[in-house]
């Protein structure tokens, strides 16, 4: 029998019971069931939690038109050219950041820009679903040559469609920023890394 500690208040009968084999063996029993409980029920917790994640990704996207409904989080950002003007553009180039572009966003600095960068050159057609601000968007050839420069209008829908099927690359601005720094069709865009081509796809 184990002498009760000073301070102890058990009685000798409750020491015995707690010190005999019985005990110990229900004490060593009940924590495995415990433990087998708490183990099968992680997987259920976790696969829940996947699920309302899920969920909350799959609600955030316009399953039409593919395209957040909500603005984007600031993207990762390049210094680039306009012929000799300078601008820092963010740089959209997953599917549902083409898709999503400037939406929902309420303002834009005079020398800031969005740059969309597609895999090939085609035909593009860029419109204004839920776009608060006027923009200018530039089609521009693999070679980095504005070919057309377009006036987009906030909540217009149709698009404008590109004269050209050679464009891979469309440069948005604040509208009028072509004009304000004497930018036309012809001019070149590059990036702090070279031609658009060579920091995109520089193994082509």
């Amino acid at each position: 029998m184990q002498l009760a500690r000073p301070g102890d208040c058990r009685s000798d009968k409750q020491v015995k019971v707690e010190n005999s084999p019985r005990f110990h063996q229900f004490w060593v029993v009940k924590k495995s069931w415990m433990l087998i409980l708490a183990l099968s029920g992680l997987p259920l917790f976790v696969g829940c939690k996947k699920a309302v994640d899920q969920s909350r990704s799959s609600d955030a996207i316009d399953p039409i038109h593919g395209h957040l409904l909500h603005a984007l989080p600031k993207l990762p950002t390049i210094k680039l050219w306009a012929g000799d003007q300078e601008l820092v553009a963010e740089i959209a180039r997953q599917s549902v950041e083409i898709a999503t572009g400037m939406m929902f966003r309420t303002n834009m600095a005079e020398n800031e820009a969005m740059l969309f960068v597609f895999p090939e050159a085609s035909p593009k057609n860029f419109y204004m679903r839920n776009c608060l601000l006027p923009l200018s968007a530039a089609y521009i050839t693999p070679d980095g040559t504005i070919s057309e420069i377009v006036d987009l209008v906030p909540g217009d829908e149709q698009g404008v469609q590109s004269r050209s099927d050679n464009i891979q690359f469309v440069l948005e601005v604040r509208q009028g920023w072509f004009q304000r720094h004497n930018l036309s069709t012809g001019a070149v865009v590059r990036t702090e890394r070279g031609p658009l081509l060579q920091t995109f796809y520089p193994r082509r």
